[in-house]
């Protein structure tokens, strides 16, 4: 009987470290003071493909290449989100995760909750953005979150350096900083 109830436990925690390994762990914390975002979002214009440029790499991106993002409203208000990304390469294996975002702050549209795991949401912040929405910097409250997407796969020079210059300005550590290959179009 001992050595069954023995063996019972070890497969329990045998599957309680498994879960515990799928849990996403954050990265370290890069900003100790995130801004609050620095202006409105007018949602609609925000819809559509956004290539990342870089990022804070956390462990549910881990090693992804060609970073996609692409929102669209659901009928109810809420955003479709759908991110996806090659592992390792740009000709590594094609990753595809979809959720759903909703706006927190109705006065601003800059807080948003997403969830890729039913129940369970995270602050996602549109720090800042371009007038045109040619750009944006995503991150959340921790500051242990951060990316910078564009609207075009390879920015120029000078959007790449701005978007660096702005996110050091709003007290990010630019050593913490993934940068993300894109394919070019």
């Amino acid at each position: 009987m001992n050595i069954a109830k023995l063996a019972l436990a070890a497969v329990g925690i045998a599957a309680l470290a498994k879960a515990a390994a799928a849990i996403p762990r954050p990265g370290p914390v890069g900003n100790k003071a995130v801004p609050q975002p620095a202006k409105p979002v007018e949602i609609e214009r925000y819809m559509g493909r956004w290539f990342e440029q870089f990022r804070y790499e956390a462990s549910f991106q881990k090693d992804c290449e060609g970073v996609i993002a692409d929102y669209s409203l659901n009928p109810d208000g809420s955003v479709k989100v759908v991110n996806s990304c090659n592992q390792d390469s740009l000709e590594g294996k094609y990753r595809q995760s979809s959720g759903k975002a909703k706006v927190v702050d109705a006065a601003t549209n800059a807080k948003l909750k997403v969830s890729f795991f039913g129940p369970f949401y995270g602050d996602y912040w549109v720090l800042d953005h371009g007038d045109n929405y040619e750009w944006s910097i995503v991150g959340e409250p921790s500051g242990r979150y951060l990316w910078a997407l564009t609207r075009d796969g390879q920015p120029s020079t000078e959007m790449a350096a701005m978007l660096e210059q702005r996110v050091k300005a709003m007290g990010y550590d630019w050593s913490l900083v993934r940068q993300t290959q894109q394919r070019r179009q």
